[in-house]
């Protein structure tokens, strides 16, 4: 049998390596110009990154100067993650015990000298109490080799998996149906009645009415967003429509799709009727259409390390845009808008994303969520 010789540092490397990958979900980062120490990442972790480091550091000086240098790893990590803070973990397997360990630019330095000491760290046993009964111990050099590649593998087939399930191209249906119940009842207003700009029709056909509502016709809070009033805003709502709800729909799923955009409907038609006079009326599709918004910025979030600069350079634009201009044009309802992102960004929240949703965050969603639109609620039925 060939004999493989892997010095004890990079044993424990490949065995850390491989705990934080398989057992925490953390993936590598490609980081250029290191050379003797690994980067992982899990923006959902205990420790946002992690570095093994395999560099001899043998006096403060060093290890100053190797904290500068992660901070400014960490600062180009937080653009294009758009975090405003993260913590991390650094492990050093070759530190000298006279070298100060003082955390500093949040982040924590523990020294690793042998296995045993990997396995009894109270620290690191502290952030992740799993790590002594799942850490990979194997037999020789060549198994520990061969268990390291195959289970990373493994992991990373599973994620590409996942990966190619939510992004693959899917039939859209909801959107599509949707478009169809607009349309449909644009038409019917000229046929029974006397037009989309005719108050009286709209509010025979469901729209938005504050005196209404505290009458008990509740149910306008959905109808009022397949009415519109005119044609060309029709034509804008559905064109946004079915460009903003084909990526939602695509991503997110039909029934979790289908699920915010009533919810986001009735968010905004809710921070609506706060908002204008018991003798005015609302209509339209664009607060079910920023609830949409707030999903792809809920869903752009999470998978912000697939999407690269599409946060930060596409989503958050078109949100930030879209409400200065309902706040410079008249006679739009920015309040219906700002009502629809929070119940979108709310509703995704809550029923959660595949593969990236803790129950813990979808159980917070679904209380924040039920707690938003009761207060809503209370302040229109007992306040206004």
């Amino acid at each position: 049998m060939p004999v493989v010789s892997i010095n004890k540092n990079d044993r424990i490397m490949m065995m850390l390596v491989h705990y934080f990958v398989t057992k925490e979900n953390y993936a590598p980062i490609n980081v250029q110009g290191v050379k003797d120490e690994v980067w992982l990442e899990n923006l959902e972790g205990p420790y946002r990154v992690i570095r093994i480091n395999n560099h001899t550091i043998f006096n403060n000086e060093q290890y100053d100067f190797d904290l500068f240098r992660i901070k400014y790893i960490l600062k180009q990590i937080k653009k294009k993650t758009l975090s405003f803070k993260i913590n991390a973990l650094n492990i050093c397997l070759d530190m000298d015990n006279r070298v100060d360990r003082v955390p500093k630019f949040n982040i924590n330095t523990i020294k690793l000298d042998n296995l045993d000491e990997v396995k009894n760290n109270e620290f690191l046993l502290g952030a992740f109490p799993n790590i002594k009964d799942e850490l990979i111990d194997p037999k020789d050099n060549i198994d520990l080799i061969i268990n390291v590649t195959n289970d990373i593998n493994e992991k990373t087939i599973k994620n590409n998996k996942l990966f190619e399930k939510v992004f693959s191209p899917k039939k859209i249906v909801i959107t599509k149906a949707i478009i169809f119940i607009n349309i449909v009842m644009f038409l019917l207003m000229y046929i029974f009645g006397k037009g989309s700009t005719h108050i009286p029709t709209l509010i025979a056909f469901g729209a938005n009415s504050l005196s209404l509502i505290k009458a008990g016709e509740v149910w306008r809070l959905i109808t009022c967003a397949f009415l519109h009033i005119g044609f060309l805003h029709l034509a804008l709502n559905m064109y946004s429509l079915a460009i903003i709800g084909n990526q939602v729909e695509t991503l997110i799923g039909k029934l979790r799709y289908l699920f915010i955009y009533i919810v986001s409907a009735i968010s905004g038609s809710l921070l609506s009727i706060i908002s204008i006079s018991s003798d005015t009326i609302s209509a339209g599709a664009s607060g079910a259409l920023f609830g949409l918004l707030g999903s792809l910025l809920y869903f752009g979030y999470h998978y912000r390390l697939y999407l690269s600069d599409a946060l930060k350079n596409q989503i958050i634009p078109i949100i930030v845009l879209n409400l200065v201009i309902g706040f410079m044009i008249p006679n739009i309802d920015v309040f219906c808008h700002i009502g629809g992102l929070i119940g979108g960004y709310l509703a995704t929240m809550a029923i959660g994303l595949e593969g990236k949703s803790a129950k813990k965050d979808m159980m917070n969603g679904w209380i924040t969520l039920t707690v938003y639109i009761a207060f809503l609620s209370y302040v229109i039925f007992f306040v206004k």
